[in-house]
């Protein structure tokens, strides 16, 4: 793997959950839930004018019903140019947290792995996203770490599931991003509890595909580019 290393605030007083009106406007042809072919449901939120899933892809077959191989073996992982997921370190215990892992074939495959009105983010829906919780367009086209606060407004708050320190950690966006960790070109498992790492669905150039990195030590957001062997999280957007 190569790495060329206003928001809506949710206030909660007990059972109540409580929106500022920043960003809490109803929607009522976006549902609170979305289903995925296995029936798994996973919630959604509004950030700026982009509705995203707020839990990490967990389907196991695309849209028409395939089933998208489940690879365990190092070595067979290393040589595809398919689509393949696995649970982090193949242990389905991991699943229901932090989702599984896919490689850039499955999330590149023309029988999709999102539901119908849904989407893998582009590298553009990705930074529109950045965008609105302050980044600035200069700032959203470079590589490596950029921004300040906005990986921050997007991790999980506290150290259930990042390890310490969680820098600048507040989900002010509601996105909620789990640090699921990634599995490498060699098929190897990496930074559970450290890392989150999201495919985009676009090509950098030659081999390479954009993804997000957020990191238990930074409060930027990461723009990185790697093979497409590598497994790593997914988020959708809606259409």
């Amino acid at each position: 793997m190569l790495k060329f290393k206003n928001v809506f605030f949710i206030v909660t007083f007990s059972s109540l959950l409580l929106c500022l009106p920043i960003s809490c406007s109803k929607d009522s042809t976006v549902p609170e839930t979305v289903t995925d072919i296995d029936g798994n449901a996973y919630k959604t939120i509004k950030i700026g004018d982009q509705w995203w899933l707020a839990e990490n892809l967990r389907v196991t077959h695309y849209r028409n019903g395939d089933a998208i191989p489940n690879i365990k073996d190092n070595t067979a992982w290393s040589t595809l140019s398919t689509g393949a997921y696995c649970a982090y370190n193949n242990d389905n215990g991991n699943i229901e947290t932090y989702g599984v892992l896919y490689n850039w074939y499955a999330v590149d495959d023309s029988r999709k792995i999102a539901p119908a009105g849904w989407h893998v983010p582009t590298d553009a829906d990705w930074k529109e996203l950045e965008m609105y919780l302050g980044m600035n367009q200069s700032d959203a086209d470079l590589g490596d770490w950029r921004g300040m606060d906005e990986g921050g407004k997007l991790k999980e708050d506290g150290t259930e599931h990042w390890e310490s320190p969680n820098t600048g950690a507040s989900n002010e966006s509601g996105f909620k991003a789990l640090p699921g960790g990634f599995r490498g070109v060699n098929g190897t498992f990496s930074d559970i509890r450290y890392e989150a790492e999201y495919w985009s669905a676009d090509l950098s150039s030659g081999k390479f595909a954009w993804y997000r990195a957020l990191d238990s030590k930074y409060s930027e957001v990461g723009r990185f580019q790697s093979y497409g062997q590598s497994g790593f999280c997914v988020r959708l957007v809606r259409d």
